[in-house]
């Protein structure tokens, strides 16, 4: 796990330290999706609406990530006794005209299993994908919230800058 993620060795020690090992930081690939898909599922329902996905809908989506690699950065924290995903978070990494063809990092749709929560996990996920956001040369790193997420956002470093707008079609 160190040499796939240099940039977080204290982190990753961290967290086995909280964990007494039992946690660990893991991708999403072809070969562990499915295993883990009721596992994602359930720690996402903790953020939002995920909907019934299919095994062929969700293969789709993961297939898509792995083919824009370059793009899609997902990691998941998973619990080893129980071999379930229990934290969640997707850094995107977007290329820029401007800023000399910069790029920014977009954190998206971190959720920590209900289970989970109280134990500094979901602040490790971001300081991990903070992090990753840096290793992979963006120059700034964003994230849209609900206001009530805002505290714990700040608590993260991260400042209120800005407004966020949507239209749903």
């Amino acid at each position: 796990m160190e040499t796939l993620y240099p940039f977080a060795k204290i982190i990753i020690e961290t967290l086995q330290s909280r964990s007494n090992g039992g946690f660990k930081f893991q991708p999403i690939t072809l070969e562990n999706h499915l295993k883990y898909k009721n596992s994602i599922k359930k720690t996402l329902s903790c953020l939002t609406t995920v909907g019934e996905l299919s095994d062929v809908t969700f293969t789709e989506v993961i297939e898509h990530w792995i083919q824009n690699e370059h793009i899609y950065k997902t990691i998941m924290i998973v619990d080893t006794e129980k071999d379930q995903c229990i934290a969640i978070g997707t850094l995107l990494i977007e290329t820029k005209i401007i800023h000399d063809g910069g790029k920014v990092g977009h954190i998206e749709d971190i959720a920590v299993n209900n289970e989970y929560q109280g134990n500094g996990l979901g602040k490790l996920l971001i300081q991990f994908l903070r992090n990753f956001a840096v290793y992979e040369d963006c120059y700034k790193v964003i994230l849209d919230c609900d206001e009530k997420n805002v505290e714990f956002y700040q608590k993260c470093d991260f400042n209120k800058c800005g407004v966020e707008m949507q239209h749903r079609p």
